[in-house]
């Protein structure tokens, strides 16, 4: 597991690995020139340029590159404190806020390359499984956010000065962490899957039941009977082969709008919640009765071990309507953000109501490593759920939007879930996913198993005909696949759809698996390289058990799940 450093930075990560065909497979302990190690790098010339020009091994090269990575961002944060200070009379609220979003995304950076050359500085040999998730993971993430923040500043209109002045650090320190995580899954990270790794794996499939009146999470149970089982601090569950494992609670508390519960605002209880928990006494829980808050909710790095419980989708309601148009960046218009990780919610609405004329306006952003969401609901238009970083889980949950409405670069599996494409604006398209990996290398994707695809009320009742595809690639890598779900008649025959002219049309990973329905046909799919109709081995990279590693995680969080195809 991650080294007691990776705990105190509050990061759990154990995301799956997929190699780049394009890394060479001589030892890593060989000597080798920088000139031919870096041509497995996807910058080959830059990769030239920032290591030592003298002959050593992957290791030696990898150290000084994530030590480099480290250094550089510190200088990025500090640069990007000087521009708020030095321009903020002059900045528009938008660029603050797109600064603000660079200021925090480079601080989970330098988190996460903490950990990162702790790992590298300590050992010279390929790593458990386990072990070279984690770190790959950060080294993903970081690409994540510098792509976030590049992402920000470049949609401020008015401030020329901060793009002109950080786009150039940013672009080379992306370079710079690109060729850190090819070093690194050249060196550390074991160059096939073994499936001995996963063999003390439980059941493939799993119920949720409690003892203590076997309470289930989606049961329509009053205040009462969930307070008097969760307050146990216990709950007992049972597996199929019988035996008891438990989902542990250290503390509850309720939140009622009408003073009945320890707080009334859910904010509140979440600054009341403990920081920097190991989760060795379990889950501080947090129970929402029915109402709609209307809060911006940002649940930071050090609130880990967080378990939120409400009374029912449309039931507990959280609301919001920040929107780019109103001045928000894509980043922080969200109702509900999470950054903490092993997040859980249950039964619970998210809500962006701005409304599909306001472009941009997420309802949830999640960047909670081993975050699991079970019997939520999300519901916005375009940008509904920002699925941003790391690894997450999504079980029985409807998601509603239009444009891109499921989007970012995590792991990512959704499972049973439903899907709603919605009616967009006069004009417009429904594009159900909007992966954004931009490096070979990460081990990012957007894995869709075994869900319902049908039309929402609003589009199935429209006079107007829209078209609605599975996906198109926003960011050069691309990766998402749909598998064994079931497809309505909404889906375009094409399936796919481009961004920009051909942009990533050869480089994104679309795939489709066994899906069923009318809207399934594959005879008239893209043609693009980037396509596959996939089989069962191929299709198992991207279940529960291997792209998450969940069998490890989610039996903790008493969620249900399938590990393999169905």
């Amino acid at each position: 597991m991650a080294s007691p450093l990776c705990f105190l930075l509050t990061i759990f990560i154990l995301l799956p690995f997929f190699f780049s065909p394009s890394l060479e497979d001589a030892p890593a302990s060989a000597p080798v020139s920088p000139g031919t190690l870096c041509k497995s790098t996807p910058n080959p010339s830059y990769c030239r340029s920032v290591l030592p020009n003298h002959t050593s091994d992957v290791y030696t090269y990898g150290r000084f590159s994530v030590r480099k990575s480290l250094s550089q961002s510190r200088k990025f944060l500090k640069l990007v404190d000087k521009y708020l200070q030095k321009y903020r009379p002059s900045l528009s609220v938008s660029a603050i806020r797109a600064l603000q979003d660079c200021r925090f995304l480079a601080g989970l950076n330098m988190d996460f390359l903490l950990c990162s050359f702790e790992t590298v500085n300590a050992t010279s040999r390929t790593l458990s499984p386990v072990d070279a998730d984690d770190i790959q993971t950060f080294l993903s993430a970081i690409l994540t956010n510098q792509q976030t923040c590049l992402d920000g500043i470049q949609s401020t209109a008015s401030a020329w000065t901060i793009r002109n002045g950080l786009s150039v650090p940013l672009s080379n320190d992306t370079k710079l962490y690109s060729v850190s995580l090819a070093l690194f899954t050249k060196g550390w990270v074991p160059k096939k899957k073994k499936k001995a790794a996963w063999a003390w794996q439980r059941s493939s499939k799993r119920q949720l039941g409690f003892k203590h009146g076997r309470l289930h999470f989606k049961m329509s149970s009053k205040t009462r009977t969930i307070y008097e089982t969760v307050s146990r601090r216990n709950l007992l569950q049972t597996r199929d082969d019988g035996d008891e494992e438990e989902v542990l609670v250290s503390d509850i508390v309720t939140v009622s709008q009408d003073g009945s519960g320890n707080f009334t605002t859910i904010n509140d209880a979440v600054s009341a919640a403990p920081n920097n928990t190991n989760g060795l006494n379990g889950y501080f829980l947090i129970y929402i009765t029915a109402g709609v808050y209307q809060e911006y909710i940002s649940i930071a790095k050090n609130k880990r071990y967080l378990m939120m419980i409400g009374d029912g989708i449309n039931q507990t309601i959280i609301t919001g309507n920040r929107s780019v148009v109103d001045g928000w960046t894509t980043f922080n218009s969200a109702t509900f953000a999470v950054v903490a990780p092993n997040f859980v919610a249950v039964n619970m609405t998210f809500q962006n109501t701005a409304g599909a004329i306001k472009h941009q306006a997420v309802a949830v952003r999640n960047g909670a490593d081993l975050s699991a969401f079970y019997s939520c609901s999300f519901e916005g238009y375009q940008d509904t759920l920002y699925t941003h970083s790391l690894r997450q889980f999504y079980r029985e949950c409807d998601i509603y939007g239009t444009v891109d409405f499921i989007f970012g670069n995590a792991a990512v599996v959704f499972q049973n879930c439903n899907i709603y494409p919605r009616k967009p604006m006069n004009g417009q398209f429904n594009a159900i996913t909007a992966q954004g990996r931009t490096d070979p290398n990460q081990n990012t994707g957007t894995s869709i198993h075994d869900c319902n695809i049908m039309a929402a009320d609003d589009l199935a009742l429209s006079n107007t005909t829209f078209r609605t595809y599975l996906g198109r690639p926003w960011k050069e890598y691309s990766r998402t696949v749909y598998m064994q779900n079931f497809m309505g008649s909404l889906i375009d025959p094409a399936g796919w759809r481009a961004w920009d002219g051909d942009f990533a049309l050869n480089t994104s990973y679309y795939a489709e698996y066994k899906n069923t329905g009318p809207g399934s046909n594959i005879s008239q799919r893209v043609t693009w390289s980037g396509f596959h109709v996939i089989n069962a081995t191929d299709a198992a990279n991207f279940t529960v058990s291997s792209f998450l590693l969940g069998d490890d995680w989610l039996q903790d969080t008493g969620v249900p799940y399938t590990a393999t195809l169905i």
